[in-house]
């Protein structure tokens, strides 16, 4: 929204119900909301899953939406399996190496990069940030400025 652009679709609805490819329609007095997902085409897919994760953050947590913070009001739900309290860890890993595999194998869609699981691409970025820094989108530096002033250390300088 602060770079003045728009979603690649339109994944959310402003206040008064309309899809919007907008990102401020969400700093809008009332507020628009995030489409399940799917977005405004088959948005009843994700759905249950958006009430679900609802429930295990600010549900179980007590705080959350209801409370209507004026900030980021972010809750967190960690929920922790032992794999040997069930089939055992060789055996999950044998059902998961297989599960990925299957995965990576499947065909995308023609004009589709390869399918890729949770976390492949994140772990790829960190390696290559790794080993040529961290690229930041254009308006962090400027936003960092004041702050940096403010408390009087050097701002990072963008690389040459």
């Amino acid at each position: 929204m602060r770079a003045g652009k728009r979603l690649p679709g339109p994944w959310l609805i402003d206040a008064e119900g309309n899809p919007t490819s907008d990102p401020g329609a969400l700093f809008t007095d009332p507020k628009g909301a995030l489409l399940p997902l799917g977005g405004i085409d088959a948005g009843h897919k994700g759905f249950a899953l958006a009430l679900l994760i609802e429930a295990l953050t600010a549900g179980l947590a007590g705080h959350g939406r209801a409370d209507s913070p004026t900030g980021w009001g972010a809750t967190v739900f960690v929920q922790v399996f032992d794999p040997e309290a069930f089939g055992g860890l060789a055996e999950f890993k044998r059902q998961m190496d297989f599960i990925a595999g299957t995965a990576r194998k499947a065909k995308p869609r023609p004009e589709g990069d390869p399918v890729r699981l949770p976390g492949e691409r994140g772990m790829q970025r960190y390696r290559e940030q790794l080993a040529r820094g961290v690229a930041l989108y254009p308006t962090i530096l400027p936003a960092l400025k004041p702050w940096a002033e403010k408390y009087s250390v050097a701002a990072p300088a963008p690389a040459s």
